[in-house]
C-alpha cells in the first residue's frame, strides 16, 4: 500500500497515543491522521486533525466514510478502570468500543488495513505457563473478569473481523508492558511506590517494551502492512529483584494472601491499581517469544527490556536507605482495613507498605 495515506487513530487523549498520531502525522508516507476520542487530548497534537467522538457510538461509521479513512490503528482497549470511571465503563469501551469500530470497518469500502495494540497480557500468569509464550498458545488459565478478558473478547472480535472482510490487512500487536519515563500504568505505579511490596518465595520474570519502540512497532505495522499476530517484546527478560536493586528502591516480601489485601488497600487510597492480571504476573511473570516479529513482521526494538527499563529507573528518585521512615509515611496515608482479615498476624505490619509520587 503506497502514498496517499489517511490513517484513523483512536484513543489519542492518552499520551502513548497523542505522541504516536502526532509522529505518523509528520511522516511523508502519510497525507493526513485523524485523531479520535471522547475527550479532547492534552499537550500538542502537530499536524493531527482531531475529532471528538465516543467509538461506542455508531457516529464513527460516519466519521470513517466522511474523512476517506483507509487505514485505522486501534489504540483504545485500556487496562485502568479509574481512568475510565470504573469497571463497567472501562468495559463498554475496551469490548463494546471495540465492536462499534469494527462495524463501521466493515461497512467502509475505502478501509483497507487495521492495526490493534493488544497486549501479551493476554497469555495471563500461572504456575503451568510455558517458557516463552509463542502467539499460537492459550493462556494456561483462561481470564473471568477484568482487563485480560476484555483484551481476550476484543481480539476474538478482530478474528472474527478479519475472517469477513478478508480484503483488509489486520495486524495484530501483543505489546509487553511499555515502559519509559512518561508512561503511567498500573505496573509503572507500582514500580513508582517507594517501598516495594513483593510476593514471598517468588522472583517473577519480567519483560518490557519501551515507549518509543511501542511508537516505532505501530508505525512500522501501519506503513508496512503485514497480516497476522505479533509478539512485541524488548530481547531478554529482567527478574524484579533485579529491577528493585537498579531501581534501589526496597523491597517488602508479604505472603500471598497479605499482597492480595495490600492491594486492596492501595487502590482504596489510589496510590496503585494492583489489578488481580498485575498480581499474578507479580507472583509468576511472563515471557513470550518474539520471533515471529523479526522474521515476519520485519521490527526490531531499539532498547531490550533490560536498557528500556534502565531509561524508565534514572528518573526515579532512590529510596533505598530510607525504608523505615518511607514505610512510617506511607502508612498513614492508606486507609485502616476493615477487618484483621485483611493480613495475616504473620505478616509485616505495614499496614501496608506502598505509596506513590502521585
Amino acid at each position: 500500500m503506497a502514498g496517499g495515506r489517511t490513517i484513523l487513530v483512536t484513543g489519542v487523549s492518552r499520551d502513548l497515543g497523542r505522541t504516536f498520531a502526532r509522529t505518523l502525522a509528520a511522516d511523508p508516507d502519510v497525507d493526513r491522521v485523524v485523531g479520535i476520542d471522547a475527550v479532547p487530548p492534552r499537550g500538542d497534537i502537530g499536524d493531527v486533525t482531531f475529532v471528538r467522538a465516543d467509538i461506542r457510538n455508531p457516529v464513527i461509521a460516519k466519521i470513517i466514510d466522511r474523512e476517506e479513512i483507509d487505514t485505522v490503528v486501534h489504540m483504545s482497549v485500556i487496562a485502568t478502570p479509574g481512568t475510565a470511571g470504573g469497571r463497567g465503563t472501562m468495559k463498554e469501551l475496551n469490548v463494546i468500543g471495540t465492536m462499534q469500530l469494527l462495524a463501521a470497518c466493515q461497512k467502509s469500502e475505502r478501509v483497507r488495513q487495521l492495526v490493534v495494540k493488544s497486549t501479551t497480557t493476554l497469555y495471563g500468569a500461572s504456575n503451568r505457563d510455558p517458557a516463552m509464550f509463542t502467539e499460537d498458545m492459550e493462556p494456561r488459565r483462561p481470564a473471568r473478569s477484568g482487563y485480560a478478558k476484555d483484551v481476550s473478547e476484543v481480539e476474538g472480535y478482530v478474528r472474527g473481523f478479519a475472517r469477513r472482510r478478508p480484503d483488509v490487512t489486520v495486524t495484530m500487536l501483543r505489546c509487553a508492558n511499555v515502559i519509559g519515563p512518561r508512561v503511567v500504568s498500573p505496573l509503572t505505579s507500582y514500580l513508582r511506590l517507594p517501598v516495594i511490596p513483593t510476593v514471598l518465595g517468588f522472583d517473577p520474570r519480567l519483560q518490557f517494551l519501551h515507549e518509543t519502540d511501542l511508537n516505532r512497532v505501530l508505525r512500522h505495522a501501519a506503513l508496512h502492512p503485514v497480516e497476522g499476530t505479533f509478539n512485541i517484546a524488548g530481547d531478554g527478560t529482567l527478574a524484579l529483584s533485579q529491577a528493585l536493586r537498579r531501581l534501589q528502591r526496597p523491597g517488602v516480601p508479604l505472603p500471598g494472601i497479605a499482597f492480595g489485601g495490600l492491594g486492596s488497600a492501595l487502590r482504596s487510597a489510589r496510590v496503585a491499581d494492583l489489578s488481580p492480571e498485575l498480581l499474578a504476573f507479580l507472583t509468576f511473570g511472563r515471557g513470550v517469544d518474539t520471533t515471529r516479529m523479526r522474521r515476519q513482521l520485519g521490527f526490531e526494538p531499539q532498547y531490550t527490556t533490560a536498557e528500556a527499563f534502565g531509561e524508565f529507573a534514572s528518573t526515579l528518585v532512590p529510596t533505598g536507605g530510607r525504608a523505615e521512615r518511607v514505610l512510617a509515611a506511607v502508612a498513614e496515608r492508606l486507609p485502616e482495613p476493615d477487618d484483621d482479615r485483611t493480613l495475616p498476624s504473620s505478616a509485616p505490619r505495614l499496614t501496608l507498605a506502598g505509596g506513590s509520587d502521585g
